[in-house]
């Protein structure tokens, strides 16, 4: 059985479309090394380096609730939170090859996997 390649997730908060629409289930493949090259030579990321995560993460984003393509431009409208989902997300998923985490009860400190697709509601 080959490994997944494709993530589900659920935003906190979501992406408001402008017809007032909140989008927050969606998937995120795998990057590729060209995924993470390619926006270099975008001149936004050349102007400000801030920028590479929201082409970066544009390109691996999937599919974003009802929306017909996800682009920077749906990154710049999301809560900063949901962003910061997106970058932990991004990096469990292509550092650990797995959308989950593991937590520490703080009663028993037991610890146990948890997945992190639907944390975010």
């Amino acid at each position: 059985m080959n490994p997944p390649t494709e993530f589900p997730f659920t935003l906190p908060r979501g992406y408001t479309d402008a017809d007032g629409a909140v989008h927050r289930a969606g998937v995120m493949r795998l990057a590729t090394a060209y995924d993470e090259i390619a926006p270099m030579q975008d001149p936004r990321v050349q102007a400000n380096p801030g920028y590479l995560v929201l082409i970066l993460l544009s390109r691996v984003v999937l599919r974003l609730g009802d929306l017909p393509r996800v682009n920077p431009k749906v990154m710049e409208g999301l809560p900063a939170g949901d962003l910061a989902f997106l970058q932990e997300f991004y990096r469990r998923v292509n550092e650990d090859g797995a959308a989950h985490g593991t937590v520490v009860c703080p009663r028993c400190e037991t610890e146990f996997a948890v997945e992190l697709s639907g944390l975010g509601g």
